[in-house]
């Protein structure tokens, strides 16, 4: 049975809805990377004035949240017309994040500091895990299974294969699918501490690139049997729990991830016609990656790493990059124009050769088949193929 990616809500570094975003992710625009006075990084922010949380719902304030509701506001009009098509119960919600509004408990700590007490507006609801899911659900209306996954920076990834298998065991007709994560002194601090931090920009797979920058983004899609226009065709996930932090620098099970993948949408290397790389910047991520990619595929196949335009967003990273993939399929160009690996650094001699893009280049038809990889610590590896419908 096809499942369809019927919409898409987004915002992050790249701006909010899906054709300011498309035109400034083609351009190559790394203008949303901006050192940041508040963390002291570069940072990929999302700017402009965030859709407050309505009183009634005041456990759940927090930007996380705030993020969720910007983007489910892009899309409320499909949402509406699933939850007419099959009922409320129908419904689920699955999301991934890494830190969800821990933010707001750093600034409720700070002002405990200060004054001695938590400010009357805190609530741990704002940091839970599982708030992201239960607000939306509780805005929403919808009663089906409503839950978050966490698996660091794969998080929003395993959230399709859990989506998918809602609907394939005929508990859900639709999933609102994706993930959040916003800005926070313990990832920022946290990733500074493994020194995977660049000293400057990230330049994914650049001869010195340092590390990441970390960005923010919340990106939402309807997952249903109706037609739309994008198809989820293959999901791969594996585990080589080879370090804590550091990846596999044989890469057997991220190799294995894209092939699971390929092997579900019945797809051969050949057929992809563009990969977006979980292309992190760090020197040992790249390395593998590029191992893997060349081993599988050679340096035939269009690939970028979009961190370098968006940062790196943590837990909702792989449901980014798969809107990144979306809208380049929906975009019905005729040329085919591809995300260019923007790093403003030359590509590392010394790594596997991968076909990385430049800004402008071309598939020469429409683009039809995407790969999107994601990869997290312990070795929690994913690879999703969506083609257009």
């Amino acid at each position: 049975m096809n499942l369809y990616l019927n919409d898409l809500g987004l915002l992050c570094a790249l701006g909010n809805g899906k054709v300011e975003v498309l035109k400034r992710l083609l351009a190559g625009d790394r203008s949303g990377l901006e050192l940041s006075a508040e963390f002291g990084m570069i940072v990929g922010a999302v700017v402009g004035d965030l859709p407050e949380i309505p009183e009634q719902y005041s456990i759940y304030n927090c930007r996380n949240n705030r993020l969720l509701l910007a983007a489910v506001s892009q899309i409320e009009h499909s949402v509406k017309a699933m939850i007419k098509r099959f009922g409320a119960d129908r419904i689920g919600i699955v999301l991934g994040t890494s830190t969800s509004g821990v933010r707001n408990t750093e600034l409720a700590l700070a002002y405990w500091a200060e004054h001695g007490e938590l400010p009357e507006t805190f609530h741990y609801k704002q940091q839970q895990m599982g708030a992201g899911a239960d607000f939306l659900a509780e805005f929403l209306g919808v009663k089906g299974p409503a839950y978050t996954i966490s698996t660091a920076c794969s998080s929003s990834g395993k959230a399709f294969a859990s989506a998918r298998r809602l609907i394939n065991q005929g508990v859900c007709d639709a999933v609102i699918v994706g993930g959040a994560d916003s800005l926070c002194g313990l990832t920022l601090n946290g990733f500074a501490a493994l020194e995977s931090i660049s000293s400057g920009f990230c330049k994914p797979f650049g001869l010195h690139r340092d590390g990441i920058n970390i960005g923010e983004a919340a990106s939402l899609f309807i997952l249903s049997k109706e037609p739309g226009p994008v198809v989820l065709e293959g999901i791969g996930a594996t585990s080589d729990a080879y370090h804590f932090a550091a990846p596999d620098p044989e890469a057997t099970q991220v190799i294995r991830a894209m092939q699971l993948a390929l092997d579900q949408a019945g797809k051969k290397p050949d057929q992809i016609d563009y990969i977006n790389l979980h292309g992190t910047a760090t020197v040992l991520n790249d390395a593998m990656e590029s191992k893997a990619v060349n081993s599988l595929f050679g340096a035939t196949v269009a690939a970028s790493s979009s961190k370098g335009m968006s940062g790196h967003t943590l837990g909702a990273a792989a449901a980014l990059e798969l809107a990144f993939c979306w809208l380049v399929l929906t975009n019905n160009d005729e040329s085919g124009v591809l995300i260019p690996n923007s790093c403003d650094d030359e590509v590392d001699p010394n790594l596997p050769r991968v076909l990385l893009l430049k800004q402008g280049d071309m598939l020469g038809r429409k683009i039809n088949t995407c790969l999107s990889n994601s990869f997290a610590f312990g070795g929690n590896n994913l690879s999703i193929i969506v083609g257009r419908a």
